[in-house]
């Protein structure tokens, strides 16, 4: 069943990866560039599941995941973190924050469609 997957990422090149695995697996798009458009894109569209960023300017992925958890028409969207900052406490951290799922950069077009089906 295709999903909405919100990917939000402030690098150009990882943003257009992501698109390109998603929508050749028959999922839609949609794409927000820091944190705080993540968030109010999230509010406004109500995607299926989110593919987040850490390392991003302005509001990472953490602080974002944060807002989206805490807003009671959002928390129930699945976030999975995609990012090169994994170190164990990384993985722990986002844990903690209620992601789904936690995908170290390099990253397999297989482990993102895992993502989407767990």
């Amino acid at each position: 069943m295709p999903l909405t997957v919100l990917v939000v990422d402030d690098a150009l090149v990882d943003r257009q990866h992501l698109e390109g695995i998603l929508t050749g697996a028959g999922h839609r798009v949609l794409i927000a560039e820091s944190g705080e458009q993540g968030v109010a894109r999230a509010r406004k569209d109500r995607p299926d599941l989110i593919l987040m960023d850490v390392n991003m300017p302005d509001l990472d992925g953490f602080a974002a995941t944060r807002r989206l958890k805490a807003d009671p028409d959002t928390r129930d969207i699945p976030v999975v973190f995609v990012t090169g900052k994994n170190q164990k406490a990384d993985l722990a951290w986002g844990r903690m924050l209620g992601a789904r799922g936690y995908i170290g950069k390099p990253y397999a077009a297989g482990d993102i469609l895992a993502a989407l089906a767990a």
